[in-house]
């Protein structure tokens, strides 16, 4: 296994912490215990700066602190965070951004954040809710569904000005010139 980079594992932390703190703040939905906020944006961000691992434990460790902070871990919703953000850094893995944004870019970013959040929430949590804690089925899905579009449209507008954003902060290939 390749061993990750100090870089990334600061990365991590900070995305930990951010997913953490703006996973504190959310607005609840019409669907019981489900919640709009902004936190899968930035695990979203990171996933595709840093990739699938940096997603992945961004999701998990930010997750779990949330819910250990809150009502005590629930594990299902703790590993489909964590599958989301593998998901997305899995599909935006080597996008370079360092000649800038573009729209197929951008395109990329955001079917890899629907397809996560789609299978993350639509599949992987009521699932695991089913096996963990033989939640019954008629309120699962429905949960799931309001996370997932709730999760794609935060991730889709926020997330995508954020990759926006970072992209124009990149020096551009070849833009520097020697001077004489």
């Amino acid at each position: 296994m390749k061993k990750l980079s100090v870089k990334s594992v600061v990365a991590i932390g900070i995305g930990a912490a951010l997913f953490f703190v703006l996973g504190k703040i959310s607005i609840p939905t019409p669907v019981s215990n489900t919640y709009i906020s902004l936190q899968y944006a930035i695990q979203a961000v990171f996933a595709t700066l840093f990739g699938p691992v940096a997603g992945l434990l961004i999701g998990f460790i930010g997750h779990t602190l949330i819910d250990a902070t809150s009502y005590g871990p629930w594990w299902s919703w703790i590993i489909a965070s964590a599958f989301a953000g593998l998901v997305i850094g899995l599909i935006t893995l080597k996008m370079d951004l360092s000649d800038g944004l573009d729209a197929k870019k951008l395109i990329r970013f955001n079917v890899a954040q629907i397809v996560a959040h789609l299978l993350a929430w639509g599949l992987v949590a009521p699932v695991l809710d089913i096996v963990i804690y033989a939640e019954p089925i008629d309120k699962l899905f429905a949960q799931g569904l309001m996370a997932a579009v709730a999760n794609i449209i935060t991730t889709g507008v926020v997330g995508s000005l954020l990759l926006f954003a970072y992209a124009k902060t990149i020096v551009k290939k070849g833009s520097l010139n020697q001077e004489d």
